[in-house]
């Protein structure tokens, strides 16, 4: 089972790099299995679409992922109702639409669980992250609800993140985190057989500020007129992590961090 997960998809530039892309990637890796975050897929660099989500799913992503701009765009309120492909976080507080876990089918025919959670710690509010996993961890088990467990932290703290992959460690495939849009060159297997990388990356323009444009973030930081969300619109590096899964006890054998185009592509 090759598994394949990607960071925040940031405005135009990121999904014209996913569409041109990913299907290529899927048949040169063998993936099996595609997780994507799209929180920042819209033009603005925020939020996602319905028309966005439909893109990404007809070009092999299995379950798109989001996080803290979920709701920027208001029609995901909505659309998010019957779309089960498309994850908010799991913790967040109140009754709202969607679901922020769900078991999907792999193309090889096994069950994946993907969980989406969001960090604490300079985020929006929501419930206390751990407590939520570790109630997830006693209700569901691995090789029992599902075959393969994929779980996505949309955090800014590092600590957060590495203290989450210890929580599941041994309970899931992987634990790769989402947000701060640069890639962590910590990829690994943690001791009980869960893999392990503290940021995904995005897939946007490195030529940017975390996927912004570089002078209007410049200007932000100067205090000087701005524009709130400007993605910068240049070739998009796509950024994430591939894994390849035990089938008897889903539980990683290789994770290896993937970088493909744009600013970062490995030479």
């Amino acid at each position: 089972m090759k598994i394949l997960f990607l960071g925040d998809v940031v405005g135009n530039s990121g999904c014209e790099a996913i569409k041109k892309n990913l299907s290529k990637i899927l048949i040169e890796k063998e993936i099996n299995f595609v997780v994507i975050n799209g929180e920042n897929s819209f033009n603005s660099g925020t939020g996602i679409s319905e028309n966005i989500t439909n893109e990404l799913i007809s070009c092999g992503v299995d379950v798109i992922t989001t996080g803290n701009h979920v709701w920027d765009q208001k029609e995901t309120f909505d659309f998010i109702k019957n779309e089960k492909r498309l994850l908010r976080p799991y913790n967040l507080i109140g009754d709202l639409p969607g679901h922020g876990f769900g078991i999907y089918n792999s193309r090889d025919g096994y069950k994946v669980g993907v969980l989406n959670i969001m960090g604490n710690v300079f985020m929006k509010k929501c419930e206390n992250v751990f407590e939520v996993s570790k109630n997830f961890l006693n209700q569901y088990k691995l090789k029992q609800n599902y075959d393969f467990l994929i779980v996505d932290f949309h955090g800014e703290i590092t600590s957060e993140k590495m203290a989450i992959g210890h929580l599941f460690d041994g309970n899931a495939t992987l634990v790769i985190g989402t947000h701060t849009h640069v890639p962590t060159n910590d990829a690994r297997i943690l001791e009980n057989g869960t893999a392990y990388q503290t940021d995904a990356g995005m897939c946007g323009d490195y030529n940017s500020v975390i996927g912004m444009d570089k002078s209007n973030s410049l200007n932000r930081f100067f205090k000087k007129s701005s524009i709130s969300h400007f993605p910068a619109n240049g070739t998009a590096t796509i950024c994430g992590a591939i894994v390849e899964a035990n089938n008897k006890n889903g539980l990683a054998k290789t994770i290896d961090s993937f970088i493909f185009g744009g600013e970062l592509q490995k030479k």
